[in-house]
């Protein structure tokens, strides 16, 4: 229920700043949390040292939340973004371009859908931390709905709960987002 509210609240939201309901591009990223015990199917992710779940997160262009899927922390983002695709072909068929970091490179998420994927690398001469042009959209998202307290960590035994309680963090934002211009 939530995913469907989700949906034509990111519409009814693209269409109040004057763009196509449906979009054309996305950025895709995840990002990993720690479950608690009773936490349910939950994995290790070595990379970021987190036993717990990955978010795979796509976003429009300007950062509202299209797809969200949780899933165990041990599996590669490439690999598992072909999920994230597949899924938003049915609900965004008009996607053709999505953008997303270098753990999304590789052969597995191009073969998935007809979605482009373009990875956006930093600059070979940054040094310290900058702005990636194109996915700082999706980080910020992240950080809205980790503003919410029920997902700061992530309690769910089942991964369809945590999957409810994604949505509904982004329709609490968009329903802010919509209520200010009201």
């Amino acid at each position: 229920m939530f995913e469907t509210i989700n949906h034509v609240l990111v519409m009814a939201d693209r269409e109040r700043v004057g763009r196509e309901a449906l979009p054309t591009a996305a950025v895709l990223d995840s990002k990993s949390v720690t479950t608690a015990d009773c936490g349910g199917r939950r994995g290790y992710n070595a990379g970021k040292e987190v036993k717990g779940r990955k978010r795979q997160v796509m976003v429009d262009t300007d950062g509202r939340g299209l797809i969200l899927e949780p899933q165990r922390a041990d599996l590669q983002d490439r690999d598992e973004a072909g999920v994230v695709l597949r899924l938003s072909r049915r609900a965004f068929p008009f996607i053709a371009t999505a953008f997303a970091d270098s753990g999304n490179a590789g052969e597995a998420p191009t073969q998935t859908t007809s979605i482009r994927i373009e990875i956006v690398r930093k600059p070979p001469d940054q040094v310290g931390f900058a702005v990636a042009p194109r996915r700082w959209v999706v980080e910020r998202f992240s950080a809205w709905i980790s503003r919410n307290r029920r997902l700061w960590k992530d309690p769910d035994a089942t991964l369809t709960s945590a999957r409810a309680f994604l949505y509904a963090a982004s329709v609490i934002f968009l329903v802010r987002c919509l209520g200010q211009i009201s």
